[in-house]
């Protein structure tokens, strides 16, 4: 399963989880840790409980859960309210290394059996840069023997309140290095883990225009989804990373050509050399276009 848009909606609220419910979003992430405020957490845990009772079987693949990180008491309860049939998944935020992401899934394994669930079921995203402690560990992505691990995020927001960073931008409005470097690193985990790599939100949600030159520059690096936060980004982030039609024959042209050349590493193409890293990204393009067929 590829998620291109990940939809992010309250846990404690029953009409903001209703409305991102009715969206084309790829995968909705009902919130259990920043947007939803301590005291509330009992009764948003409830609330996704149900959700999950009755929209599990329709919704298959598409309901996820952000627990609260490792290192706080909630996470053991989030967990243990929200695994049943009909989870998905869970986002992991703030883990210090994939060792958290280790602890999270013996968790889990634990509780599928508790509810009779086939282990392995569900799956977990990892927010991996939000701690100035993930930034110097990614690296400990690079084993691949996390079958739950379906993908990786990186962040700004959390990471600059980590380092005491007053801002996250240059003056001209770009990413400053550290977080430039915390985007590609996110991009190397999810290679080195086989994992798929979801590029950060686009915050200023009324800037249609600007969440796709966002979106595009995303793809362009590699990422295969992106978060959004508003129901409206959710059109523009599909559209975005589903391939066109002239992408669509543009790679299958390449994939033709390397098909009647079955003995060459090399091909020419309309003037150009092509080998075989342009074969795998033909490849990846027309599998993403049968996924979303």
């Amino acid at each position: 399963m590829i998620y291109r848009s990940l939809l992010f909606a309250p846990g404690d609220s029953e009409d903001k989880i209703t409305k991102a419910l009715a969206t084309q979003a790829d995968a909705l992430i009902l919130d259990l840790e920043d947007s939803v405020v301590p005291d509330n957490r009992p009764g948003a845990r409830e609330l996704i409980a149900t959700v999950l009772h009755q929209h599990g079987q329709q919704q298959a693949a598409r309901l996820w859960v952000r627990i609260n990180p490792v290192s706080t008491d909630d996470c053991l309860s989030d967990l243990a309210a929200v695994v049943s049939p009909g989870l998905a998944g869970v986002m992991v935020p703030k883990p210090d290394s994939a060792s958290d992401i280790d602890t999270v899934g013996a968790y889990l394994s634990a509780l599928e059996r508790k509810v009779d669930m086939p282990q392995g079921s569900v799956k977990i995203l990892s927010v991996m840069t939000e701690t100035a402690k993930a930034f110097l560990q990614a690296n400990s992505y690079g084993d691949q023997h996390r079958q739950r691990l379906t993908g990786v995020l990186w962040g700004a927001e959390d990471l600059s309140a980590a380092l005491g960073a007053t801002a996250n931008t240059n003056s001209d409005g770009e990413l400053s290095f550290t977080y430039q470097m915390a985007r590609s690193l996110c991009l190397a985990a999810a290679g080195a883990s086989k994992s798929q790599p979801i590029d950060t939100v686009y915050t200023d949600f009324k800037n249609p225009e600007g969440l796709m030159d966002n979106c595009k520059a995303a793809r362009r690096a590699g990422f295969l989804g992106k978060i959004a936060i508003h129901p409206n980004q959710v059109g523009t982030i599909n559209s975005c990373f589903t391939p066109s039609r002239e992408e669509i024959a543009e790679a299958q042209t390449v994939v033709d050509a390397f098909a009647a050349n079955p003995t060459a590493g090399t091909v020419g193409l309309n003037g150009k050399m092509l080998d075989r890293p342009h074969l795998l990204q033909a490849q990846r393009v027309l599998s993403m276009a049968a996924t979303f067929a």
